[in-house]
């Protein structure tokens, strides 16, 4: 081996030395990253807003991996925790799915039936009221007899709402200006007997409206003040 030779067998062999320190130093690099951040664990993110008290489903979220260290205690690993839950708040997409985002939709109670009835969005929802809302419910009918005024009637105190649905479209036959207006349908939790009265308004008061209570503002109604008729204010 002259030393020409010799010379390309050095370099050669410097040049598979220089290759495996920097492999080394590239794990180096890759366990230092790893001891810092970590596995990478599963979590859920919102992937487009959900607007507060909407039910939940699998559809609206997108799986994401991080590092472990990174995830917040409360962050949801597992959509089975959303069964059966609504948002409490807006949702906000791209924003990691965290269990105090979201609660258990409300259940009826012993004794309790569930009733639906659409309630005109402009003069009976306004966008205010939403699952888990308490509401009083009023309706208007006219007199009984010829003569007699027009009454405004309480039929449904402290009523619990578990469900408020969206915007339709309904045609009223009654309606003069012959336009269709917008309802919104709401599932209450009442009584039997609370259920018939809604059932009766719904099909014979001129109007059914609801009226939000504030929290912790459910009080008994003195059943003089539930019905009332233009004369009381003479």
């Amino acid at each position: 081996m002259n030393s020409r030779q010799r010379r390309g067998v050095l370099l050669l062999l410097l040049s598979v030395l220089c290759a495996l320190g920097a492999f080394a130093g590239v794990l180096s690099v890759i366990g230092d990253v790893n001891s810092k951040v970590g596995p990478e664990v599963k979590a859920y993110q919102v992937s487009k807003d959900v607007a507060p008290y909407t039910p939940l489903s699998a559809g609206q979220f997108e799986e994401i991996s991080m590092p472990e260290r990174w995830l917040s205690d409360n962050a949801v690993t597992d959509l089975a925790q959303i069964e059966g839950k609504i948002a409490v708040t807006t949702l906000r997409a791209g924003s990691l799915l965290q269990s105090d985002m979201i609660v258990k939709r409300p259940a009826l109670q012993p004794g309790q039936q569930e009733i639906a009835i659409m309630i005109d969005a402009a003069t009976g929802v306004a966008g205010k009221i939403t699952a888990g809302a308490t509401v009083n419910i009023y309706a208007t009918f006219d007199g009984e007899k010829d003569g007699q005024p027009a009454q405004s009637k309480m039929i449904v105190a402290n009523a619990r709402v578990l469900d408020v649905g969206k915007l339709t479209p309904i045609s009223d036959p009654d309606n003069r200006s012959s336009r269709d207006t917008e309802a919104v349908p709401i599932t209450f939790a009442l009584s039997t007997l609370d259920t018939q009265r809604v059932a009766y308004a719904e099909s014979f008061a001129q109007h059914v409206r609801l009226a939000l209570v504030a929290p912790g503002g459910e009080t008994a109604v003195d059943p003089r003040d539930r019905t009332y008729t233009l004369d009381k204010d003479k």
